[in-house]
């Protein structure tokens, strides 16, 4: 099913446990009840089935939601894609978008508005998504299994508490915390992690962390000590600190270049 959502406020919820993929072509879009899982222009996200779908459109928004049983993607994946069935799902995941799949979300976006040709529009922008989610591939192949089944099943409980340190960055949050949601022990988690990921979970937050400030610094509404609060940082100092080191500038010179604050996120 393909939902064009539209203006401030505009809500859509499921009862039915339902996968999608939600891509916002203005404004933000506030998915599940997690009040930091904001969905910014430039990204797509792919959710797992859940007990039912829940999101709210913020400011301005217009955004295009595809969403279906796990049943149905799978007929999807498989017979109109032609993906093998040990790959005919999708994973939960932030995917940054290209001019290909905003062009493609456009289009589908028209067709619902017109109602004609909804079914190959929709179609267009799944294929480019599956393109992405075939990206995977390598980070994969690192997960721990013998089979691919296993190491891809791995590769989704990874993926969970990733997207979970996305919307949450702002929190404090340990690795007791975060190998529970993976059902590891802390040290396996904290490996499995590192071999998949290239980097410590630590080192994924801080990281989380800047990308939430560059937003912040972007609108200029919060004091620099704000921005490092909104952000999870513990101090103004510690903030200023990992900017410096990843940027190479201070965050109030990131702020005073203006433009510039966008691409730092990336």
């Amino acid at each position: 099913m393909a939902i064009l959502g539209g203006g401030r406020g505009c809500q859509l919820r499921t009862d039915a446990s339902v996968c999608a993929i939600w891509i916002p072509l203005r404004g933000r879009v506030q998915i599940g009840s997690d009040g930091d899982s904001l969905l910014h222009v430039g990204e797509a996200r792919v959710t797992e089935a859940d007990a039912g779908a829940h999101a709210i459109g913020r400011g301005n928004s217009l955004w295009v939601v595809l969403l279906g049983r796990p049943s149905a993607w799978r007929h999807v994946m498989q017979g109109q894609f032609g993906i093998p069935l040990m790959d005919a799902s999708l994973i939960p995941a932030r995917h940054a978008i290209d001019i290909d799949l905003r062009r493609r979300t456009l289009g589908l976006a028209r067709a619902i508005a017109s109602g004609e040709g909804i079914d190959m529009a929709a179609d267009n922008v799944v294929e480019r998504l599956l393109t992405l989610q075939a990206g995977f591939a390598d980070a994969i192949g690192r997960c721990a299994g013998r089979t691919y089944a296993q190491r891809r099943q791995v590769f989704v409980r990874l993926q969970r508490v990733r997207n979970y340190l996305t919307a949450n960055c702002h929190l404090e949050i340990d690795n007791d915390e975060l190998a529970r949601l993976a059902n590891y022990s802390p040290c396996h988690f904290i490996r499995a992690f590192g071999a998949v990921y290239g980097e410590t979970p630590h080192a994924f937050l801080v990281r989380q962390r800047l990308a939430r400030a560059t937003r912040l610094l972007r609108v200029g509404m919060l004091a620099i000590n704000e921005v490092a609060a909104e952000s999870g940082f513990e101090t103004a100092s510690a903030f200023s600190r990992s900017f410096r080191q990843r940027f190479g500038m201070t965050p109030g010179s990131a702020r005073r270049r203006g433009e510039p604050v966008d691409a730092l996120a990336g």
